[in-house]
């Protein structure tokens, strides 16, 4: 055949109506939605104030007018006739006996008019000489503005006058609020058509025939990677982040349940008296639990939000810190829990001094302390030390404990994992700590290692890198 079929590759009219609009126009109609609902919200925010300030102006005018009633009126004893020199057709004034029936309205027939003893102004004014109130009218779309005084024989006078209410104030601007967003939408039309098409232009540039369509657009490769790397690292934050709130609920959950069955059995009568504080104790136990639990979860958002911003500031100061005194001060606190456990606490090493945060430092080595006790056995002992190895310094928590299957080695870091879930309740802890420990390390530039055996104890050593190591501590 000499002739080749050819197949035709231009779009058709169908195919073209079902592309996604292009990036320019989404550009464009952003910028204009967001333009045309920010300009809507401002006058409409707009007139909201102005109408309070409206109410707030009729409010203190009101006032005024009353003093002056009140001193116009001061020991005369035909006010009513009085009053009608101070009628008008905006404002509203009415006299109310003492026991709230209306004596006199200029804009309405006292006889058909109810008790008024249950105005919350007249009220208001017959305990204390002065009322005010302000009430919305759904019907007319007004706000009724209300000021009363009590007079010297015990009467009321209320001055009263309507103002627009809030959507009576919209409905009045809307001719302006439709002109002004159309020409912010216009505006925006031009602006975000000259900008889009100029972020666009290098993009819509790309020949898609051309073998190699980035010879000349190196500098998009680096950020379509950068962009390929933020959305795993979201995803895997997201899925974090789940978990970890699911751990959360676990964790809370057992110990809400005990004090809540511990609380009502006293509630109801149900405990004997003799038993009431074996129960308080244990309210008291789970609470405490509770409230390490949180404080270990408030040191992880830091540190967390610490390694997104980059912003160490959140954790405090980084100052000179004696790794020596540290361990010491630490065994000194764990001694107590380590004698009621049956387990012998030292500390040995020598003047260790590095640059860091005192307070993280001494989280550090509390939980690898805290945590050698808790899994010990009773008889068995925790050695920590402080000292300098080729350079570097170096903590080390050694304990005589039930060790680690090698299996698992690898996942005691990771947030809520115990080695031994069977008995998590019993040791008590978080979960957390080791997890906050290995945080810590990283935000140091510390390096963790593990060594340990079923049934020979555990090891962790905490080696700080050579450059925070200071000769001194005022250096």
């Amino acid at each position: 055949m000499s002739d080749m079929a050819t197949t035709d590759t231009t779009p058709t009219k169908d195919a073209r109506a079902r592309r996604p609009p292009s990036l320019a126009r989404r550009f464009f109609v952003a910028l204009a939605v967001l333009s045309a609902i920010a300009a809507a919200a401002v006058l409409v925010c707009s007139s909201l104030i102005y109408q309070s300030a409206s109410v707030d102006d009729a409010g203190k005018m009101l006032e005024r007018e009353c003093r002056i009633v009140r001193s116009a009126l001061s020991g005369s004893d035909v006010g009513v006739m009085r009053l009608t020199s101070f009628a008008s057709q905006d404002v509203r004034v009415t006299l109310v006996a003492s026991d709230g029936n209306v004596l006199y309205d200029n804009q309405n027939n006292v006889a058909e008019m109810p008790n008024h003893a249950d105005r919350p102004e007249i009220a208001q004014a017959l305990q204390t000489g002065a009322g005010a109130a302000e009430r919305d009218s759904e019907t007319s779309g007004y706000v009724s503005i209300y000021r009363a005084v009590r007079l010297s024989n015990g009467n009321v006078v209320r001055l009263a006058v309507d103002r627009d209410g809030a959507m009576t104030a919209i409905k009045h601007d809307m001719l302006l609020v439709c002109t002004v967003v159309a020409a912010v939408v216009l505006l925006c039309w031009a602006a975000s058509r000259l900008v889009a098409d100029r972020l666009v232009a290098p993009i819509d540039a790309i020949d898609p025939a051309d073998p190699e369509p980035h010879s000349s657009y190196v500098e998009l490769e680096p950020l379509i990677e950068r962009i390929s790397d933020q959305v795993e690292e979201l995803r895997g934050a997201d899925l974090m982040r789940r978990e970890f709130t699911s751990n959360v609920t676990h964790e809370l959950k057992t110990p809400l349940s005990s004090i809540q069955g511990a609380a009502e059995l006293i509630r109801d009568g149900i405990a004997r008296p003799e038993d009431v504080p074996e129960f308080a104790g244990r309210i008291y136990d789970e609470a405490h639990h509770m409230t390490e639990l949180v404080n270990d979860i408030l040191t992880l958002s830091k540190l967390d939000e610490s390694e997104r911003s980059g912003d160490q500031s959140l954790l405090g100061s980084v100052e000179p810190v004696d790794l020596d005194r540290t361990v010491s001060e630490v065994a000194r606190r764990l001694a107590p829990a380590a004698e009621a456990a049956g387990v012998e606490i030292t500390a040995t090493g020598e003047s260790c001094v590095v640059r860091g945060m005192p307070h993280l430092l001494d989280e550090l080595v509390y939980n690898l302390c805290d945590n050698a006790i808790r899994y010990n056995c009773e008889g068995g002992f925790v050695d920590v030390s402080a000292r300098i190895e080729d350079g570097r310094p170096v903590v080390v928590v050694a304990d005589s404990g039930r060790g680690i299957p090698a299996a698992q080695q690898g996942k005691v870091f990771e947030r809520f994992y115990r080695v031994d879930a069977s008995r998590s309740r019993d040791t008590g802890g978080t979960g957390l700590g080791l997890a906050i420990v290995k945080h810590a390390a990283m935000l140091h530039g510390a390096e963790l290692t593990l060594d340990s055996e079923e049934g020979r104890g555990t090891t962790i050593c905490v080696r700080f890198p050579a450059e925070s190591l200071v000769s001194t501590l005022g250096e």
